[in-house]
């Protein structure tokens, strides 16, 4: 069932964003819906400034090479506005196109244009908390994902693209990859076992009875939420990966070998 909410969000900084975001986009395209996932959306764990602001804009039709360029220059543009502008990432799909969740569409992200899915589980996220920013609500254009749709694509995500990235312990030396990786599994194990969603928050937390090394999960923490993060030795990043991998990857592996059992 779908469960959404309409803009504003609880953050007057972000909705000035987005505020500029939705009525600037008009002019390089034409927006069924503009719509927020993501923590944003569910109000409970956005950090502003820290957090992604994850949006999703529904076209009216495919956009061209020349208005994805001029995408790329808009995005670039609103990001003077500072760095909470940097943090939004935006996917455009035609409204044509919403039913395939393999699709790849044009997604701004990490400050570059590319293309990628809107996958299963941001699709979750839209019909159970998504954010109305603009235009026509979640439920009357996007299909519904189905339990095992979500089970699926978690397995396959875990086995496709996290079990060849855990192989590389240097990739681990990096900050975003150890918490991307530890907070991807403590939320994969939730849905797969409840169908739950969860917040990164809540994810920290799963991570502790799941048995990861506390000084990992303080380290993933402390980044996120602490008001002054501490940076990571070169000594604490190499043993910060070896942790984190020699917790991963049994985990990663039995999930991915058992068809989703945890």
């Amino acid at each position: 069932m779908t469960s959404t909410r309409t803009f504003p969000t609880a953050d007057p900084a972000t909705d000035r964003l987005i505020a500029r975001f939705t009525e600037e986009l008009r002019s390089v395209v034409k927006p069924v819906a503009i719509w927020a996932h993501g923590s944003v959306a569910a109000g409970t764990d956005y950090r502003p400034g820290r957090s992604d602001l994850d949006l999703i804009a529904v076209v009216e039709r495919p956009c061209s090479r020349q208005e994805e360029r001029k995408l790329a220059v808009f995005h670039r543009g609103l990001e003077t506005a500072g760095p909470l502008a940097e943090r939004l990432h935006c996917s455009y799909l035609p409204a044509a196109e919403l039913g395939d969740p393999r699709r790849e569409h044009p997604t701004w992200a990490h400050r570059e244009l590319f293309r990628r899915p809107v996958t299963p589980v941001t699709r979750s996220e839209l019909h159970r908390f998504g954010l109305v920013l603009a235009g026509r609500p979640v439920g009357e254009l996007l299909p519904e994902v189905t339990e095992r749709q979500l089970r699926e694509y978690i397995v396959r995500d875990l086995k496709d693209y996290w079990l060849p990235h855990l192989e590389d312990e240097k990739l681990f030396h990096a900050d975003v990859w150890v918490d991307f990786g530890m907070l991807t599994l403590a939320r994969a194990v939730v849905t797969l076992r409840d169908g739950r969603l969860i917040s990164k928050a809540e994810a920290l937390g799963v991570l502790a009875r799941l048995g990861a090394p506390a000084a990992v999960v303080a380290d993933v923490r402390q980044r996120r939420y602490a008001d002054e993060p501490v940076r990571a030795s070169d000594e604490w990043r190499a043993r910060r990966a070896e942790l984190a991998l020699e917790f991963l990857r049994p985990r990663v592996h039995r999930i991915a070998a058992g068809d989703g059992r945890v």
